[in-house]
């Protein structure tokens, strides 16, 4: 992981695990979750024959895929318990970008491509990793530029936050706490 510094806009690059584990799509299933396994993965990409990305199987597809239905491990191929298409991201997406798109797609992972080359993943996880830095880089940065003749009396009630909006479920890097919820700019419009 990149180191943060004061930025408070990151990109995908600084915060993805890489690189990505990868399964080609004929590979039996019960060697993929034995890949998973030993290696503590929660997900791993499927390539197709010249190693492009196909999708991605996670632990909920297992579950789903393979043992609530009761099939033998042995029986299935990677590609039959794959999600698909993989959901990807570019490097240099700006990471809040990405945060809300998983958010609006409810997903906890997408594949990040660069060039139609697989660089690694992203998960919620990251992003959750690298907040309370963020949040303290905010602060800081907001404490650098906060003018020495504004007196803490003189500050306003409110405070902004960077997180979900407990209303609506968007990411926003300017959340409100009114009577003790966070609401995004939209959310508190229609107060």
């Amino acid at each position: 992981m990149a180191e943060i510094g004061l930025r408070t806009r990151m990109l995908v690059k600084d915060v993805m695990s890489s690189p990505a584990i990868t399964t080609p799509e004929n590979t039996p299933i019960d060697k993929t979750a034995q890949l998973m396994s030993s290696d503590r993965l929660g997900c791993i990409i499927v390539t197709s024959k010249d190693g492009k990305a196909l999708g991605i199987i996670t632990e909920s597809d297992l579950v789903k895929q393979v043992l609530a239905k009761n099939i033998r491990p042995n029986k299935l191929t990677a590609k039959d318990v794959m999600s698909a298409p993989l959901i990807t991201v570019d490097p240099d997406e700006v990471l809040t970008e990405t945060a809300k798109r998983m958010n609006k797609l409810k997903i906890r992972r997408m594949g990040v491509i660069y060039k139609e080359n697989i660089m690694g993943i992203i998960s919620s996880k990251d992003i959750l990793a690298i907040t309370p830095e963020l949040l303290e880089n905010m602060q800081e940065k907001a404490r650098i530029e906060c003018k020495p003749e504004v007196e803490d009396s003189e500050i306003s009630e409110s405070t902004f936050v960077v997180g979900y909006c407990e209303q609506c479920g968007s990411w926003s890097e300017n959340l409100e706490e009114i009577d003790g919820t966070n609401l995004c700019e939209e959310c508190k419009m229609e107060l």
